[in-house]
């Protein structure tokens, strides 16, 4: 008895770590899908904007140090707030200068830009901490819960509300006049603007808001890992997320979650599988296999269904 009691409490902690990944993760790939799914804007440079949220609220809220600037101890809220509001400035700056270019020219200068935070990130040690990371990231309801299986679950509850508020937010916008203009541009820049709107304009819009949630996707996660670094938001990351995107479906806010808790149990579970048949002498090698491995159910997802686990649906309601 008191084996499955231990067995279902490992479950029940490694089960509310998972959901709280996947949900984080969820949360980053809406922004991703209100960007791509809704207005065709290919930004390859998601792991910047994640780490600048991350940064903004792990630098606002830790406590000061001797080592490096800020730690104001900031309440967390204030820091998630903070975190969407840099991220949505840095979407804004980016945008107002990237945004005229077009397809392959615009991943381009997202993918230069996220690498240029990455390498800010790790060079500049009096902000950032460099190397070492920010540490001592203040984890919200741990004075009440402490730092066990309680706390996961009631932070599991909090970004799971911050999921579907997200998920809300993005469906109300995305079904509304303003959502309809950015399917329109999209689908014919020209014959939008020919209608008098102006495409450059929705564009930045739909760019900085899907920012301002990757930013709040960054702070969350943080917040629940305690501790940041610059190799957390490596290229890998902004695949990690178009994979989660096209396997679940772009241009629908549902696939969008599913995609993200669809390829995180992928991943998770590959992990899991090179760990148990792979030596522990190979294992570092053979983790690129994890890679692969994502890269072959993409292939296997556009081979079966292009458009995703849930396709995007067409609302034509006035």
């Amino acid at each position: 008895m008191t084996d499955l009691l231990s067995a279902l409490s490992g479950w029940l902690s490694y089960g509310s770590f998972f959901l709280v990944f996947a949900a984080t993760f969820a949360i980053i790939v809406l922004g991703l899908n209100l960007q791509w799914g809704f207005t065709g804007l290919f930004n390859v440079g998601v792991a910047g904007f994640v780490a600048v949220g991350a940064y903004t609220s792990a630098l606002l809220t830790t406590p000061a140090t001797a080592d490096r600037a800020l730690g104001l101890g900031w309440p967390v809220a204030a820091g998630w707030v903070a975190a969407m509001g840099t991220s949505g400035l840095a979407g804004l700056a980016v945008g107002v200068v990237a945004l005229r270019l077009r397809s392959d020219y615009l991943a381009i200068t997202t993918f230069g830009i996220a690498v240029t935070i990455q390498l800010v990130a790790t060079n500049a040690q009096w902000l950032t901490g460099g190397t070492f990371g920010v540490q001592f990231i203040p984890k919200p309801l741990q004075g009440w819960l402490g730092t066990g299986t309680p706390w996961t679950l009631a932070y599991l509850g909090l970004v799971g509300a911050l999921l579907l508020a997200v998920y809300a937010g993005l469906q109300t916008l995305t079904r509304s006049p303003w959502g309809r203009v950015l399917r329109a541009i999209r689908e014919d820049e020209g014959a939008a603007a020919s209608l008098g709107k102006r495409a450059f304009l929705f564009r930045l819009q739909s760019f900085v808001i899907g920012s301002m949630i990757m930013g709040l996707g960054g702070a969350v996660y943080a917040h629940f890992v305690g501790y940041i670094a610059p190799e957390d938001f490596l290229p890998i990351l902004t695949f990690q997320i178009w994979a989660m995107l096209i396997v679940g479906g772009s241009g629908n806010h549902r696939g969008a979650v599913l995609g993200a808790f669809v390829v995180w149990g992928f991943w998770a579970a590959a992990g899991a599988l090179l760990r148990g048949f792979i030596p522990p002498s190979e294992q570092a090698r053979a983790a690129a296999l994890q890679v692969v491995l994502i890269g072959v159910l993409i292939a296997v997802m556009l081979l079966w269904r292009p458009r995703g686990l849930i396709g995007e649906q067409i609302h034509t309601d006035r």
